[in-house]
């Protein structure tokens, strides 16, 4: 076995071996007639029948290089959300945009926040780019303005804001969004991470757009995966133009491939997909809440299209024996012991079958 500074091999960059791997949700379960996943946000309705049909139409012409500014997804983004098609730059996942930030932004010198719930890819791409991470606590599972501006300091340079934020499903009014933005000085970048935004149904939301038109530090990100397109992998950020031409400048040349491209386009007008996926979400998200409640189980209050399911200190019901249960019955909910809830877990809102099966299964469980 080779030592940590053999010379004899290349050597990472120092800090990159510190990185814990992200671990995504688990998708089998061995033994059981039928799995139902439930770990990874997914639309229980598939991607969009348009969407299906425009990725069959691109499979034909697989050896022709994509458009590598993505212009037509970028228009019809810009299209149905009434954008300048110029301030929005698409990607592999919005994940990717996420990285490109904290690359092009941050030094080693440097710190950047996100509150102790959120998404474990920021502290990810943070000490990837060598930077420090800065984790602020939050109130009733719900970031604490005047928490994260407390935590700001001459080295800061990014704060990610997940909103909502995933695994609790809160979410910040924008008045307090804005609250926050206020409260930065102007060389801060604020990014505003809203993979669930379609799924929120609340006034006093707005996803970022109209901060972002005001500002030159705030950019907005969003994701296709959530309503449709996990599989194909495709995100988009809207921002100020001169962090859309940073990010074009370092970004892989055809960092969307063909067939996301085609499926991005025809998803996103395919209003009538993406009304009927909210519907059942609200329908179920409410279901499933007033259910969870009635078996003893505090939920967080959610606004996305998962929910947080907190179990009993015992171990004889704890997250895990009820993961291990509803495993073995074909239920494949996510644990977020490293999102800092060792005793709840996440799940997906599902099909109707997935939800009731889920419901029954705990309560058998918790009988137990």
């Amino acid at each position: 076995m080779t030592k940590a500074n053999d010379p004899l091999r290349p050597q990472p960059r120092a800090g990159i071996m510190d990185i814990e791997a992200y671990v995504p949700g688990k998708s089998t379960a061995h033994g059981v007639a039928k799995v139902h996943k439930l770990s990874s946000n997914e639309n229980p309705l598939g991607p969009s029948p348009k969407a299906i049909e425009a990725a069959r139409e691109v499979a034909a012409k697989l050896d022709i290089y994509p458009d590598g500014s993505a212009k037509r997804l970028r228009e019809a983004i810009a299209e149905t959300y009434g954008l300048n098609a110029a301030n929005i730059v698409c990607s592999n996942g919005s994940d990717e945009i996420l990285g490109l930030l904290s690359q092009i932004y941050l030094t080693p010198d440097d710190e950047a926040i996100f509150t102790e719930h959120a998404f474990m890819v920021y502290k990810i791409y943070i000490k990837a780019a060598g930077a420090t991470p800065v984790v602020v606590k939050e109130t009733d599972e719900r970031a604490d303005v005047d928490a994260i501006l407390a935590a700001v300091t001459p080295r800061t340079k990014i704060i990610f804001l997940a909103n909502p934020n995933n695994p609790t499903g809160t979410y910040l009014p924008f008045d307090e969004v804005r609250r926050l933005h206020a409260g930065l000085p102007k060389n801060i970048l604020l990014v505003l991470d809203a993979a669930y935004a379609e799924y929120v149904r609340r006034n006093d939301y707005e996803a970022g757009i109209e901060l972002v038109a005001s500002s030159r530090n705030v950019v907005m990100t969003r994701t296709f995966s959530k309503i449709g397109l996990g599989g194909a992998r495709v995100g988009w950020m809207y921002g100020p133009l001169e962090i859309v031409d940073a990010i074009n400048r370092v970004r892989g040349p055809f960092n969307v491939n063909a067939v996301a491209i085609e499926a991005g386009i025809a998803t996103i007008r395919d209003r009538a997909h993406i009304e009927k996926s909210v519907a059942h979400n609200e329908t179920w998200l409410r279901w499933l809440s007033e259910e969870f409640t009635g078996l003893g189980l505090r939920v967080t209050p959610s606004v996305g299209n998962f929910i947080l399911i907190h179990f009993p200190d015992d171990a004889k019901h704890s997250a895990a024996a009820a993961d291990d249960y509803l495993s073995e019955r074909g239920y494949i909910l996510r644990r977020v012991a490293g999102y800092g809830f060792p005793n709840a877990l996440r799940m997906s809102i599902g099909t109707e079958e997935a939800n009731r099966g889920v419901v029954a299964a705990l309560a058998a469980f918790l009988k137990s």
